[in-house]
């Protein structure tokens, strides 16, 4: 997977720096790449079934579906796609540490208050 920043760049951005934009131009490609890999399945299944919900889904063997569109309404999809990327990874590490911390407490119980 190679980040493309060319899809984001638009007009109405090079009037207005986006420094969201600017830091990720600085980061190292390799770097982009180990982020992108490190998504989950569960986390990769989220966003693609997010995706089909929001550019619509019909059965592939029965419809040969196509759409168009514009660079700058493609480049909302795929900056929608990555925001909900960051916030399930958030919200997967959320559930991964409560279930250690709920681990370690059955593991170690707290003694009664007296």
């Amino acid at each position: 997977m190679v980040f493309n920043f060319d899809l984001f760049s638009s007009e109405s951005e090079q009037q207005e720096p986006n420094s969201l934009m600017q830091y990720l131009q600085r980061q190292n490609p390799e770097v982009l790449e180990r982020i992108a890999q490190s998504a989950t399945p569960e986390v990769k299944q989220l966003i693609a079934q997010n995706v089909q919900g929001l550019v619509g889904m019909l059965p592939p063997e029965d419809f040969q579906v196509q759409i168009a569109t514009d660079r700058e309404n493609l480049a909302h999809l795929l900056a929608s796609a990555m925001m909900t990327g960051y916030f399930l990874s958030q919200v997967e590490q959320r559930r991964n540490l409560e279930v250690a911390l709920s681990n370690s407490e059955a593991l170690n119980p707290k003694p009664p208050h007296q």
